[in-house]
Formats: structure tokens, C-alpha cells, sequence
């Protein structure tokens, strides 16, 4: 086992991070984190000191009992393997699938399309209408979804890895000016879990890396 708390190589307003964010704080993991300022210096996350430590060049990467972990859903896959309590996967398989499925939906389906590294292609004045159009595919498909798994979280009532995808690409959607109203099911879900404690420490407004301007 590494000596030390786990360090979080963490950006402030990177949604992959707040993930693995909100399931350290649901898990009362003490950790250390490490800010990579992904617009700074030409972005942090292409030195060669954190390219050693994730050849993506992206964050979130964790340092924890001497291995380091790259992408935010290995991390969380992990998480739950070693430290169990409280479970962020359901014991049930059907209701267990959901929950990936939707956490895929969200990191795989939608949050890449409207990624920083994929904005910088599409050119300045397209950014806004490409990242729209990407959250509002996605939310479209996963509204849908929600009204059939959903209890008073996105898989029943227990707060489950899909929950942990969910709050952050809202905020995302929030920030490119995604209108929510055809979404009340991904919208009730994500006021329920701004609420929770582990979401609140976690939040992009409230990390060593924000701006002052950004902070609560």
C-alpha cells in the first residue's frame, strides 16, 4: 500500500474530475489534490512530468495505493472494489447494468463531444452550437431512459456512479446555455443531488484550483 493519502490530479471545472471527486467525498476518502490547469501554460497536462503519470494527457488521474488510475470510471470501478461502503453500484444486476449504462451514455456518449480538446477543433464561433447540439443528443436519449430507472436518483433511490456522471455534464449543459426545460426528469434528479453534502465539497466552485471569481 503507498504511503501517504491519495493524491488527485484534479482541474476545478473538468466534469471527469468532479466525478471522481464526489465518490471520494461519498466515501470518506481523505485525499490530496493536485491542481492541472488545463488552459494555463498551454495546458499542465501536457508536461512531461504529468504525461508520465497519464499518457491521455487528461485528468482526472489518482494516485492511490501505489498504482495510478487515469479515466474517471476506472477510478470509481476501483473505488468500489476496495473501498465498498457506502456502494455506488447496485447489488442487483439488471439494476446494476443501468447504472453503467447510463454512466457510459454520459462519459462516452456525450461528454467527449463537447470536451476542450474537441472544442479547440471545431473553431471559436462554432464551439457554442457544436457543444449544444452534442448535451442535447445525449439529454434527448437520456431523459428517456431516466423516466424508466429512476427513482429519486438516476437508478432507484440509492445514489449510484450514474449520479456522478449525471450532476456534472448538467452543469456542463448549464454553462454552454443548454436550455434544461425538456429535460424535468435529469433536472429534479440533479436539485436532489446539489443538495448532498458530497456534492456540495465537490462542486467546481468550491476547489483549491477555482478562481476567486468562479467561488461560492
Amino acid at each position: 500500500m503507498q504511503a501517504g493519502k491519495p493524491i488527485l490530479y484534479s482541474y476545478f471545472r473538468s466534469s471527469c474530475s468532479w466525478r471522481v471527486r464526489i465518490a471520494l467525498a461519498l466515501k470518506g476518502i481523505d485525499h490530496e489534490i493536485m491542481p492541472i490547469h488545463l488552459t494555463k501554460d498551454g495546458g499542465q497536462q501536457f508536461s512531461e512530468e504529468f504525461q508520465a503519470l497519464n499518457p491521455m494527457k487528461q485528468v482526472p488521474a489518482l494516485k492511490i495505493d501505489g498504482i495510478t488510475i487515469g479515466q474517471s470510471l476506472a477510478i470509481i470501478e476501483y473505488l468500489e472494489e476496495t473501498r465498498p461502503t457506502p456502494p455506488l453500484l447496485p447489488q442487483d444486476p439488471k439494476k446494476r447494468a443501468s447504472v453503467r449504462m447510463i454512466s457510459d451514455l454520459i462519459a462516452a456518449g456525450i461528454q467527449p463531444l463537447q470536451n476542450l480538446s474537441v472544442l479547440k477543433e471545431v473553431g471559436q464561433e462554432n464551439q457554442l452550437p457544436w457543444a449544444q447540439k452534442a448535451i442535447i443528443s445525449g439529454f434527448d436519449a437520456l431523459e428517456r431512459i431516466l423516466q424508466s430507472t429512476a427513482g429519486k436518483y438516476c437508478v432507484g433511490d440509492q445514489v449510484s456512479m450514474a449520479d456522478l456522471c449525471l450532476a456534472p455534464q448538467v452543469a456542463n449543459a448549464e454553462r454552454f446555455k443548454v436550455d434544461l426545460t425538456p429535460y424535468p426528469t435529469i433536472s429534479r434528479i440533479n436539485k436532489t443531488l446539489l443538495a448532498l453534502e458530497a456534492f456540495r465539497v465537490s462542486h467546481p466552485c468550491r476547489q483549491p484550483d477555482t478562481p476567486a471569481e468562479l467561488r461560492a
